[in-house]
């Protein structure tokens, strides 16, 4: 199914061909035409499936059918989603397919001073994008009004409740209108998802592109067993003798992207930061310049993991295994978007094996393994058994300790040996 057939706005139908979109995705075909009727939707889709196209083409073409003169403080479109760099892709993507709309896309987020977004809001917004936390505080400071929003998107909704921002969703959306239209994008379908679908959503429609977990099947796994201290030291063995050009590498915290970070500054490969400890000033050079292909590796933790929209990634590399399995979806979601091809690539320690078997469960596979000469990994197995002989109490000759002597009343009795 392709665009054109929709009949949509001239406007936005020539955004869409600028952006180069043509053919619809699972995703898009399902959700499109119901969201455009006005209908509730609860969407399970992963990252890289086009959802934001999803959700934004049918909204924005009901404000073009419907136009509406709202306070100019009063957006008539919201979308909420976990985080700030999520918010400021989404800003980029939608006012994208907005640009020869008479229509202001605005995003608000933490990390960045209220002052120069206060200015943006009381200017006029027609689409807001925000993180809970930072429209709250916009809320409280009368910065702007939801009394006329009449969409609300709530994009990454399994990711906002495990970030416990549902009960700030909740509180906004009360100060929306009672009859709006809500769409819920969520990766996964978890019982938490559902109950939230069904306290928010009103007679709404399910759909779905893949199974729980799914991973795009043009994505190849691979797994490089390694001592947890040679990491850094196969990574950049990897990036040179593969030739890899552009690199999203994970670590599971920021003091283990700090470390990575200055090794490959030691082997002189161009590399930035994002992570929570950075300004957003900071993660949003470091997500440019990347996209750009002005730095060939971005380290970053799980704050990355989730919308960013990287053209071209072929390899992304967990560094550390997530802690949760379902997060390694995510992680990886990064490569092969759209059709592309991509690599998964993971540096696993002996103690990451229980990690590791823990995701092969969860995406319904073996991950190939190979092995690197020069950072090969002793058995396990035959490691645990020499760990366990080597504890085990040492077995004393008791002979040696006594001897039997015999004393005057003629019984034996167990006496110390004498000291030669």
């Amino acid at each position: 199914m392709i665009f054109s057939s929709l009949d949509l706005a001239p406007e936005l139908q020539k955004a869409l061909d600028a952006c180069g979109y043509s053919q619809m995705t699972p995703i898009q075909q399902q959700a499109v035409i119901p969201a455009r009727r006005g209908k509730d939707i609860l969407a399970n889709a992963q990252t890289g499936t086009g959802k934001t196209a999803a959700f934004a083409i049918p909204i924005l073409q009901q404000m073009v059918d419907r136009p509406n003169s709202n306070l100019p403080d009063s957006p008539r479109a919201l979308i909420l989603t976990p985080t700030r760099e999520l918010a400021e892709q989404l800003a980029e993507t939608i006012g994208a397919y907005a640009q020869f709309m008479p229509l202001k896309v605005t995003a608000v987020y933490g990390g960045v001073k209220v002052s120069s977004q206060e200015k943006k809001l009381k200017a006029g917004v027609d689409v807001l994008i925000a993180t809970p936390g930072r429209l709250m505080e916009h809320l409280v400071q009368c910065n702007v009004n939801l009394a006329g929003v009449e969409f609300v998107v709530l994009d990454e909704a399994d990711r906002m409740l495990d970030m416990g921002f549902i009960a700030d969703v909740q509180t906004l959306l009360q100060r929306t209108k009672k009859k709006r239209q809500t769409l819920l994008f969520s990766a996964t379908m978890s019982q938490p998802v559902k109950e939230l679908a069904n306290k928010l959503l009103h007679n709404h429609e399910v759909v779905s592109v893949a199974k729980q977990n799914a991973i795009a099947d043009t994505i190849e796994h691979v797994v490089y067993p390694v001592e947890e201290r040679r990491k850094a030291e196969l990574f950049v063995d990897l990036i040179d003798e593969k030739n890899w050009f552009k690199v999203l590498v994970f670590t599971s915290t920021k003091a283990q992207a700090d470390e990575l970070m200055l090794s490959l500054k030691m082997a002189k490969i161009k590399a930035a930061l994002c992570h929570g400890d950075k300004s957003q000033g900071s993660r949003r050079r470091a997500i440019a310049d990347f996209k750009a292909d002005k730095i060939q590796v971005l380290v970053a933790t799980e704050v990355a993991a989730r919308g960013l929209d990287i053209q071209g990634l072929e390899h992304v590399v967990n560094f550390n295994l997530p802690y949760l399995a379902e997060d390694y979806v995510h992680r990886v979601g990064r490569a092969g978007r759209a059709g592309m091809k991509g690599q998964a690539i993971s540096l696993v320690s002996r103690e990451e094996e229980r990690s590791l078997a823990n995701i092969e469960k969860v995406i319904g596979g073996k991950i190939k393994r190979i092995k690197m000469p020069g950072y090969e990994v002793g058995d396990r197995n035959a490691i645990l058994k020499n760990i366990e002989k080597h504890s085990r109490p040492a077995r004393t000759n008791k002979a040696s300790q006594t001897k039997i002597v015999r004393h005057n009343d003629g019984n034996k009795k167990p006496g110390k040996k004498k000291k030669s």
